[in-house]
């Protein structure tokens, strides 16, 4: 399979790359990933490059974007970072993307048993990693249920799923309110910002429409 060109990346839209990423996701969990020539599209790309997504994930060993949605050198631009979360440098990167580079979906990936989001449900605290923990904390604030507090930590698998899940969907409220650039190109249909979750028992990716 070749790289894409700007050929290719000028006919896709939202719509059709988000169905990119749902066939890659379903090759790979039937293990039918498509043959590529990584080094072919190394060249390919030497002297451009027009990815037709952008994907904010979790740094999460489990959760490589190219490989769970099958896609090769050249197709995405991956933003990784412990809890999936948006500041400054992400959204300009977010930016870079969408307005210079010409992606046509910003894709928020949250996942099933989140270390950073078990941090946030337990109030971690250590060096650095405490004012990252703080990001993620919102979220854990606006699950409501369970009530009890013998129960919002991360001993409670379902606890911070649902953490994760709201984190993803607060995620892509901030890029909205954050990222007037951004904004702007959702509201003219140029793009879209959509959220899914992870599942790391089984590979598939649950996308939020």
């Amino acid at each position: 399979m070749k790289a894409q060109t700007k050929e290719s990346q000028d006919l896709m839209t939202a719509e059709t790359a988000l169905q990119q990423l749902k066939e890659g996701n379903q090759r790979f969990i039937e293990k039918q990933q498509v043959n590529r020539d990584l080094m072919q599209q190394v060249r390919e790309t030497s002297t451009g490059q027009y990815p037709f997504a952008t994907v904010l994930s979790c740094i999460d060993s489990r959760v490589s974007s190219e490989l769970i949605f099958d896609q090769g050198i050249g197709d995405i631009f991956s933003i990784r970072i412990a809890g999936n979360f948006v500041n400054e440098d992400i959204l300009g990167s977010m930016e870079f993307a969408c307005k210079l580079a010409g992606t046509k979906l910003v894709l928020v990936l949250g996942h099933t048993a989140c270390g950073a989001v078990k941090g946030a449900c337990d109030s971690a605290r250590l060096g650095n990693l405490t004012a990252l923990i703080n990001k993620i904390e919102p979220a854990v604030a606006a699950v409501k249920e369970p009530a009890d507090k013998e129960m919002r930590n991360s001993s409670n698998p379902d606890f911070v799923n649902d953490v994760a899940e709201v984190n993803v969907k607060m995620t892509i409220e901030n890029i909205r309110t954050q990222s007037q650039v951004l904004k702007e190109m959702e509201d003219a249909g140029e793009i879209q910002i959509l959220g899914g979750m992870y599942d790391i028992s089984t590979g598939t990716v649950h996308f939020y429409e």
